[in-house]
Order: C-alpha cells, then sequence, then structure tokens
C-alpha cells in the first residue's frame, strides 16, 4: 500500500506541474501586454461567465506533449468546458490570443470539436469567446490525421441549441467562420472580425486596409449586418449573453401574481397617433406592454425600421417583432427583412411566443430597394413567419398595405394564435390615396375607396381580425393569450 502511494508521487507531480502551465497560458509578459489593452484573459473571461465555482475545464493538456517534440502550448491556445450560468448548465469556449496568438492548432481542433459535441449530446447552449488568427501557420506541414471539422459541427445546432458568440478582439479565418453561425453575435466596439485579415488582403488583392475599415464594429452591426449587438467591454459581452440566455431559461424569472392581472395602459393613447401619418417612438409602446419595461433589443443598428429584441410578458419570454415609424416611416426594407426573417427563426427554434406590432406602409419601393433586393428579402421573412410554429400573436396598430402587412403576419388565417386590430387601423394593398392617383379615380370614387380602406369596421365584419381591441386594454389582451 505504501509502496503503491510512493509510486503514485511522481504521476501526480506530472499531472500538477502540467495543469499550472496550462493555467499559466501564453505566460505572464503576454498576459500582461493582454491585459494592458483592456482585455480579460481566456479563464477570466470564462470566469465572469460562470457562475462561481461551476467550471469544469474539458481538455486542458492538450497541446501539451507534441509527438514531434515540440515545445508545449498551454491548452493550444483554447481554453473551454462545461459549467452554470446563472444556475444553468452551458458549453463555452475561449481563444486564448496569449498563446500563438490564439491560433487553431491540430489538439486546438480536436477540442474544439469535442466541445461542440458536448454541447449537441447534452443539448446545452454553446458560447464561443473569439479572439484568435484562425488556423495555424504550419498545420499542413504535420502528419496529423484528419479531426473532425468543428465549423460543421456548429453548423448542425442551429436550431437544437442556442449558440451565441462574443467577438472580443481581432478574429479572421476559421475562428471567425465557425462563430457565425451563431442565433446571437456580439462584438466588442474595437474588435474586428474578417475571412482573412489585412496582411493577407494586401499580398492577395493588392488593397491596402485597417482592420477597423476591412471588418470593425460599424462594418459588421451597421453596414453588413452580421454582428447583432456591440459591446463596451468584455464585461459587457458577457453580460448579454448572460442577459439572452436568461430570456431561455423557464426558472430565471419568478412570475407575480400582478402580472396576470388585467391591466389597463393608459400611455397608449398619448404615445400612439391614429393618423397613420404622424410617427412616433414604437419603443416606448414595447415598454409599455412588457413586464417592467424591460425589452432587450437585438441588432438595433441594422434595418432600423424593424424593431426585434427579447422580453417578458406575464413573466413569459417572448420575441417581439415591431415596424418603427421613425425611421423610413415604417417601411420594410432589405435590412429589417433580413434581421427580421432571423430572429423570426430563432423565436420558432427556441419556442419563444412572437408578438408582432405592425404598422407600416408596405415594402420599401424604388430603384435602390430593388437593387438591394428587397423582394429575395421579403421573401425570405414571409417564408420565416409562414414557417413560424410556435404562438403568434399579431397586432395591427394603424398601417398595413400590401406585402408590408403580410411579412409581418397580418393576412387572416396566417395561424394567429389571435390577431388583433386597435380602430386606428388602415388596411390595403397600396395606401388608400396613392392607389387611386395610380388608377386615375374621380374624386368620388378615390372617397369612396379611402372610406373602406380607414377605419377596423369592415375588416372587422369580415373576420380579418380576431378582435377590435380598446389600446389601453392591449396588454391584457397579450397576457389572455401568453398565459393559456
Amino acid at each position: 500500500m505504501a509502496n503503491n502511494r510512493e509510486q503514485w508521487n511522481p504521476l501526480l507531480g506530472a499531472l500538477e506541474a502540467r495543469q499550472e502551465q496550462a493555467r499559466q497560458m501564453g505566460g505572464p509578459e503576454k498576459i500582461a501586454a493582454h491585459k494592458a489593452k483592456g482585455h480579460l484573459t481566456a479563464r477570466e473571461r470564462l470566469d465572469y461567465l460562470f457562475d462561481e465555482g461551476s467550471f469544469n475545464e474539458i481538455g486542458a493538456l492538450a497541446g501539451m506533449s507534441h509527438p514531434a517534440g515540440h515545445p508545449p502550448l498551454a491548452g493550444d491556445a483554447l481554453v473551454g468546458g462545461i459549467g452554470r450560468i446563472n444556475g444553468v448548465s452551458a458549453v463555452a469556449m475561449a481563444e486564448d490570443f496569449t498563446t500563438k496568438g490564439g491560433s487553431i492548432g491540430h489538439a486546438n481542433a480536436a477540442k474544439r470539436s469535442r466541445l461542440v459535441r458536448l454541447a449537441a449530446e447534452q443539448k446545452l447552449p454553446l458560447i464561443l469567446m473569439l479572439e484568435g488568427a484562425g488556423e495555424r501557420v504550419g498545420n499542413n506541414t504535420e502528419r496529423y490525421p484528419n479531426v473532425p471539422n468543428d465549423l460543421q459541427l456548429v453548423a448542425d445546432l442551429k436550431g437544437q441549441v442556442p449558440v451565441i458568440t462574443l467577438v472580443l478582439g481581432a478574429s479572421a479565418g476559421h475562428g471567425a467562420l465557425t462563430g457565425m453561425f451563431a442565433d446571437f453575435i456580439v462584438m466588442r466596439q474595437d474588435a474586428a472580425l474578417f475571412t482573412a485579415g489585412p496582411p493577407l488582403v494586401a499580398l492577395s488583392l493588392g488593397v491596402e486596409v485597417s482592420a477597423e475599415d476591412l471588418g470593425g464594429a460599424r462594418v459588421h452591426a451597421h453596414e453588413s449586418g452580421l454582428v447583432h449587438n456591440l459591446a463596451d467591454s468584455d464585461q459587457d459581452a458577457i453580460d448579454q449573453a448572460k442577459r439572452y440566455l436568461a430570456f431561455l431559461n423557464p426558472g430565471s424569472v419568478q412570475r407575480s401574481e400582478d402580472s396576470y392581472s388585467r391591466q389597463t395602459s393608459e400611455t397608449l393613447l398619448d404615445i400612439i397617433p391614429p393618423q397613420g401619418n404622424t410617427p412616433y417612438d414604437m419603443r416606448s409602446v414595447i415598454q409599455t406592454l412588457v413586464d417592467d419595461g424591460d425589452f432587450f433589443e437585438l441588432q438595433p443598428f441594422y434595418g432600423r425600421a424593424i424593431l426585434l429584441g427579447l422580453a417578458r410578458v406575464a413573466g413569459q419570454a417572448v420575441m417581439v417583432m415591431a415596424n418603427q415609424p421613425m425611421v423610413l416611416a415604417g417601411s420594410i426594407d432589405t435590412a429589417a427583412a433580413q434581421k427580421a426573417a432571423h430572429f423570426i427563426e430563432v423565436a420558432d427554434q427556441l419556442a419563444l411566443p412572437l408578438i408582432s406590432l405592425i404598422d407600416n406602409p408596405g415594402v420599401l419601393p424604388g430603384p435602390q430597394s430593388e437593387k438591394a433586393g428587397i423582394l429575395k428579402a421579403a421573401g425570405r421573412m414571409f417564408y420565416a413567419q409562414r414557417r413560424f410554429g410556435g404562438k403568434k400573436i399579431v397586432v395591427t396598430l394603424r398601417k398595413a398595405y400590401g406585402f408590408g402587412s403580410s411579412v409581418m403576419g397580418m393576412n387572416p388565417w396566417d395561424k394567429q394564435a389571435i390577431s388583433l386590430a386597435l380602430p386606428s387601423v388602415s388596411l390595403g394593398g397600396v395606401p388608400a390615396i396613392g392607389s387611386s392617383a395610380v388608377a386615375k379615380l374621380n374624386e368620388a370614387e378615390s372617397q369612396r375607396i379611402l372610406d373602406i380602406e380607414s377605419g377596423a369596421w369592415v375588416p372587422a365584419d369580415s373576420m380579418a381580425f380576431d378582435k377590435i381591441v380598446d389600446p389601453r386594454d392591449l396588454r391584457a389582451e397579450l397576457i389572455a393569450v401568453i398565459v393559456r
């Protein structure tokens, strides 16, 4: 017995030494330089994400014993494992920029694949923290066997478990591509994201460009639409990931008895002008309707004519989709349709009820809109809402014209759990005044069309809506459907 214990000592000592070397990441100098730029280390990021003491690391010794005798690399530039976030288990991995620039070697690739498989097999959310250079130079010179491709595995997670990507520094190549399959992508304001970085762009295309201009936060949050939300720091990005996940955890919020009471929303009478051509801020409407005014907006800088976000109604997490009359009068442009299609699909995959608040004069017309692909984007949005299989609650507040009403889910008999409208609604294939001019109708005919298409009474008579409601009762009507 005693002899056995003595024989264990060298092995346990070697294990502790290797584990300690892995914990040191790229070493004190590289860690200090990284932190001096305002970044957390990979391990600090995971500690901030997970509940205290809950992190169970996977693959800490990967990269420590290269078969060709290469120097050991702490964790092979990737730290990951399973932990709890607000009491709920999740898988997370963080690229370690202090070790080989966070690049992906063969052991790193195997670890990534193992962690993604864990998320798939155990049905756990996956959080990817990116700050790395992509595939490691020299990988193709090593006679490693092919390893499972995590790019394929993350793509397979779509619709199976929540996937969140946090871009916390410069991210290029394979790592960046993997992160793009996420439901929700948050990027630091000073981060960068690209298929290939500036040096490779200069070498292959002869174009000199800065990291910010090539793939900075403004490019992807405002122009490409790739990134959904921006963050000021690592902590801010991780906090947003936690908030997003909290909406997907039914046990994270205690429902109060007050949540179920029939509440009136007097302020909606002050917020919403009955006249369809008067703008107002739809965010104020959403905040009035949801619990405690708490609306977590998603992708606020892109496709601003539609608001998308997570909220709770009577304690139940919901996805809210709403036209924004303050932007393009609520007209749906290509960016807005693309954004909406993505998050309708996310809501469907995560079994969240969808609340659609409609006030738009249609999809955006004109040559620029057509060249931007409005028909294709609006078609995808229509397909997404038509395929939505959950509880769909549609509220028409004022304007609803043409295909703009259809993509928002207003069509009668479109699988709504309920279809509501305010008395101020105005409907039609195209706005009544414009359609009369195009059709060259006389004054009497124009007035007749205006009378038919303005107001809720004719569509209510034909069951185009289930109910016409007083704005003050709208929250109560939502609650009645949400909790049933």
